[in-house]
């Protein structure tokens, strides 16, 4: 009766992941079941309405909306060009002409007699849905998109900035704590650039300047992120910010840094190609930074499977102060409720610490550390 379901995140070098690729609106999917895709590969694709234009053609020519049709040059279906006359009318006796012209480039959408207008649609944009992740279609949802399935490694985050990227994995050790700026260079353009340490504010720069794609890192101060982005970081899902790469930070805000094991799978993942994505929601439907490296041809270890269940053995990180970040494993799940500091009573965790200490730790304020 020990065993509890707990959030954590993934730290593995190799498990089955599934990726959903849908469209914001009904499209056309690209590819078919059992299709093997690269990171890069559009799967399906759609065309957004163009803006519409909505000419009071009526009241311009100066006739009634049941008499349009007698001066339209166009109908429905028609291609125009902005400018383009659509419809005139001559008065008093051919000596002066009226003319109504198309505001942007388009399709004439409709010409109305009840109301005297006549709709010019602009063209449509064209929204395309990426694979993200190198892998192979299982599943096609018929106008919205497929599934994708690859086996690899696969880090969460605790938090991250910026969207969906891919590029090739550069470890970056330079001795210290602190990835700065000094240490990211053009040689890392197009690169994800990973390091077992804080992200100094310098080194987002110098990203921006160098064409980095992503930065992973222990830690980054909070303070220091918002002045990159130019305001707050509030409680709602990142992943939107309008920035040219993407950050993911393992351990939180703050001097942190990366377990052995989460810093050991990095180091040897160094020189792969790897998709990123820096969004996050922490409230409900959480949504966690992640970094997937497909393994081609099934290389590399044995397929493992997520754990999220609480059982002595199990690696845990504590997630609230005043030991934020620290690792360690459980070694007692008392079954009885015990009080804690604030007068609550919750069920606890015996939590051995990398540094020998035991701490009792309530269930909630644990984070499992998936194998």
């Amino acid at each position: 009766m020990g065993m509890a379901f707990t959030p954590g995140l993934t730290v593995s070098e190799c498990v089955t992941i599934r990726k959903t690729r849908r469209l914001p609106i009904r499209g056309k999917v690209l590819v078919g079941e059992g299709t093997q895709v690269e990171a890069g590969t559009i799967v399906a694709q759609a065309e957004l309405p163009g803006p519409l234009a909505v000419i009071k053609a009526a009241g311009i020519l100066g006739c009634s909306p049941e008499r349009l049709n007698l001066y339209t040059r166009v109908a429905a279906g028609v291609r125009v060009k902005k400018g383009e006359v659509v419809a005139s009318r001559s008065v008093l006796f051919g000596l002066s002409t009226t003319g109504v012209r198309s505001p942007i480039d388009g399709t004439v959408e409709y010409v109305s007699q009840l109301s005297g207008n006549i709709a010019v649609r602009g063209a449509p944009t064209l929204v395309t849905c990426r694979a993200y992740v190198a892998g192979v279609v299982v599943e096609v949802l018929p106008e919205e998109g497929v599934v994708i399935e690859t086996q690899g490694a696969f880090v969460q985050g605790i938090f991250g900035v910026g969207g969906e990227r891919h590029g090739r994995l550069v470890w970056c050790d330079n001795g210290g704590m602190v990835l700065g700026g000094e240490d990211i260079g053009e040689d890392h353009r197009g690169c994800v650039v990973m390091h077992s340490g804080r992200i100094a504010r310098d080194a987002l720069a110098a990203s921006v300047r160098h064409g980095v794609v992503g930065i992973v890192g222990a830690s980054i101060i909070d303070e220091d992120l918002m002045s990159f982005l130019g305001y707050d970081i509030g409680v709602a899902i990142t992943g939107e910010e309008a920035i040219p790469f993407t950050v993911i930070v393992t351990e939180g805000f703050g001097q942190l840094e990366m377990p052995a094991k989460t810093r050991g799978l990095l180091a040897r993942l160094a020189g792969a190609e790897a998709s990123l994505n820096g969004a996050t929601q922490i409230r409900a439907g959480v949504i966690r930074p992640e970094l997937i490296v497909p393994r081609r041809g099934g290389e590399g270890a044995a397929m493992a499977r997520p754990r999220h269940e609480l059982r002595i053995g199990t690696q845990v990180r504590l997630i609230r102060r005043p030991r934020f970040g620290a690792v360690g494993v459980v070694v007692g799940l008392p079954e009885q409720p015990v009080q804690i500091e604030t007068g609550s009573h919750v069920r606890v965790a015996l939590v051995r610490l990398v540094d020998g200490t035991e701490v009792r730790v309530p269930r909630a304020n644990l984070e499992i550390m998936a194998e």
